[in-house]
């Protein structure tokens, strides 16, 4: 009897921790602002970044079309991109790089794309997402998220969202920590209509070309 006693305790414990675990979960997105956001699950934690998708809504689509599969060149269409890569760069007290299908800093999508420097978006503080390149308009997939202000990086690098929890999650990566998942939430109206096909990055490319 006091075995079957002990073992109800238990099982009512790990109902009670799992039901508090995934309340959590549903409070934390319910109290997230209006807006666009990529969840990036990591083998040591998530980070939650919030995207500037009316700023550099050109990058954005590329970011959310390969995290969602919609937009790809180089693997099978409904394919998550990032869904298995590394972190392939960190450097300590400056920033954590990922999103090359090699691992090694020197692949992409397939394609690439031209800045979208928005003059309101900085490095200027710790948590800062942005695309890697190598020189201006080779932009493709990888990105890295700051550690701290990096203000020399401005107009070279086009930044296109921020951390808004996990920063703990990005300082402790190290290089070869893999992207579990990348999961795109879309909180109220307009982000829910925010399309990220590659019918829609061929109209934001045009878009910006005809705006330089």
């Amino acid at each position: 009897m006091k075995r079957l006693v002990s073992a109800l305790c238990s099982l009512l414990l790990i109902v009670l921790l799992t039901t508090v675990s995934k309340g959590e979960t549903m409070t934390t997105q319910e109290n997230l602002d209006n807006g666009l956001y990529a969840r990036i699950a990591t083998s040591r934690g998530d980070i939650l970044i919030k995207l500037e998708y009316e700023k550099t809504p050109l990058t954005v689509t590329n970011f959310v079309g390969l995290a969602e599969g919609t937009i790809n060149s180089s693997k099978e269409k409904g394919t998550h991109f990032y869904d298995g890569l590394i972190f392939h760069r960190v450097i300590a007290d400056f920033m954590i790089q990922g999103g090359c299908p090699q691992g090694t800093g020197t692949g992409g999508p397939g394609y690439k794309f031209p800045d979208e420097i928005d003059p309101s978006l900085r490095h200027d503080m710790p948590g800062v997402l942005s695309m890697a390149n190598a020189g201006r308009g080779t932009n493709g997939s990888q990105f890295f998220i700051t550690h701290v202000p990096t203000p020399w990086l401005d107009g070279k690098h086009t930044v296109f969202g921020h951390v808004v929890s996990g920063m703990e999650v990005v300082n402790g990566i190290r290089q070869g920590d893999r992207i579990n998942t990348v999961e795109i939430l879309r909180i109220g109206d307009k982000a829910k209509e925010f399309r990220a096909n590659q019918e829609d990055f061929d109209a934001r490319l045009a878009a910006l070309k005809k705006q330089k």
